[in-house]
């Protein structure tokens, strides 16, 4: 793709990042055919191909952000399935950042969208405020139908529905501290990311994690310090922010490496580890920051990616249940993680099921099934029908907002791939499936 840029553009170090990118581009399509909101809405605004048009537009002619340019860049789930399918190396990841940075900067929202986006950031990457929210949303509940009437509050109606009916106790082991390794072998020391929204909704996944690695041999540390990856307020635009959480995340995890060494950084929602392996980027041009970002960048995985190179010993029980695997887009398409969950299924015992079209979002995107509902309800129940048709007992995938949005639509139990697998290996059945495993050894 030409670009005209002047070199006074040229020197704002985002706007040459967005050039090059821009450069690779040949107009070729293929995004499109990959792309779940121009499938969906069949607008070439609504795809890739079309987003990068606008963003050349706006940057290259140094222009505020308009109505027209904010619609069709948030209806991007930034599931990047158009970087999976580009045959030139397109970057869209970090150009569509940019260019969501550049709105915030320029774009003044309607107020109840600024308002809806002011409560989003200063509510759910803090897991206690958080938690209170959902327990204040079992008031507002049966009000939900009534929001979701009115176009501004849509928002708070989709919030409302996908609000859990009951929310877990915080878990005590989120708090700072280190979980020894069973065994007389130590096979690893890793820090586990706690998160934020995942740590409200389902803490068992992290203390599932905990419980498996430790009795694997390896040292888990949860670290002081710690808070929201910041891909929340990343994907909203608000940079500072989300820039503010990666230093404090950096600080915390290179305290860790300084005090014991760490072989990994273990993620277990893979939004946040897409966010966190590009910590690099973001960071590239703090001087006090660029090279532990790179570090912390370099040892994030993905609790599969981890589990796949430890050499896993034969399972305790041998289950047997079909399980529909769902590969989230964070997943398959931000960090290229397609092989390790399902071989370390199978070879769990456990007969792994692939749906049709999973290369398509679920419509969760962190925030985008709140401030997009309509558009995600319909990726969400094209889904849950593909997930339904291979006849699976169960639904495994690696990121809470997939659990969460396709369990408000599935008649299956939806469950993190790391419970299986922890059942497979001497832990406890997760909730909802049948035990008619085989067991293979003493526990």
């Amino acid at each position: 793709m030409q670009t005209n840029f002047s070199a006074a553009q040229l020197a704002d170090p985002h706007v040459a990042e967005s050039e090059t990118i821009l450069r690779k581009c040949v107009h070729c399509g293929f995004c499109t055919a990959t792309c779940p909101t121009y499938v969906t809405l069949g607008n070439e605004l609504d795809s890739p191909r079309g987003r990068i048009y606008l963003i050349k537009d706006m940057l290259e002619n140094g222009r505020p952000a308009d109505k027209e340019i904010v619609t069709h860049i948030d209806r991007c789930l930034s599931c990047l399935a158009c970087m999976t399918t580009c045959p030139s190396g397109v970057n869209y990841m970090h150009l569509v950042d940019h260019a969501r940075a550049h709105i915030e900067e320029t774009y003044r929202r309607p107020l109840p969208d600024r308002l809806t986006r002011a409560m989003l950031a200063l509510v759910l990457p803090y897991p206690s405020r958080f938690r209170a929210a959902l327990k204040l949303a079992k008031l507002g509940r049966p009000f939900a139908g009534l929001f979701e009437s009115t176009p501004a509050l849509k928002p708070l109606g989709a919030m409302l529905r996908l609000a859990p009916k009951t929310v877990p106790k915080a878990s005590p082991m989120a708090s700072p501290g280190t979980h020894a390794g069973q065994g007389a072998t130590k096979r690893g020391r890793i820090a586990i990311l706690t998160g934020c929204a995942q740590s409200v909704l389902d803490p068992a996944i992290n203390d599932t994690t905990i419980a498996l690695l430790t009795r694997l041999g390896v040292e888990v540390v949860v670290p002081q310090g710690e808070v929201c990856c910041g891909a929340l307020v990343h994907h909203m635009g608000r940079e500072e922010a989300a820039l503010a959480s990666a230093r404090r995340n950096v600080d915390a995890w290179t305290r860790a490496i300084e005090q014991g060494g760490l072989d990994a950084i273990v993620i277990t929602a893979s939004g946040c580890g897409t966010t966190i392996k590009d910590y690099g980027f973001m960071l590239r041009l703090d001087p006090a920051y660029a090279d532990k970002a790179a570090r912390v960048s370099a040892l994030a995985k993905d609790i599969t990616e981890y589990l796949a190179v430890l050499d896993l010993p034969e399972p305790v029980r041998k289950p047997g249940t079909v399980v529909a695997y769902h590969s989230a887009c964070s997943m398959q398409h931000g960090q290229k993680i397609t092989r390790q969950p399902k071989e370390l299924l199978i070879k769990a015992g456990f007969i792994v099921r692939e749906p049709r079209e999973g290369h398509l979002c679920c419509g969760s995107a962190g925030t985008y099934n709140i401030l997009q509902s309509e558009i995600s309800a319909k990726l969400r129940d094209r889904k849950v029908k593909n997930i339904e048709a291979t006849g699976a007992e169960i639904v495994a995938t690696g990121n809470i907002g997939c659990i969460t949005q396709i369990a408000s639509a599935a008649k299956l139990p939806v469950v993190h791939t790391v419970k299986l697998l922890d059942w497979a290996y001497g832990g406890p059945k997760p909730e909802g499936i049948a035990d008619d495993s085989e067991v293979l050894a003493a526990e």
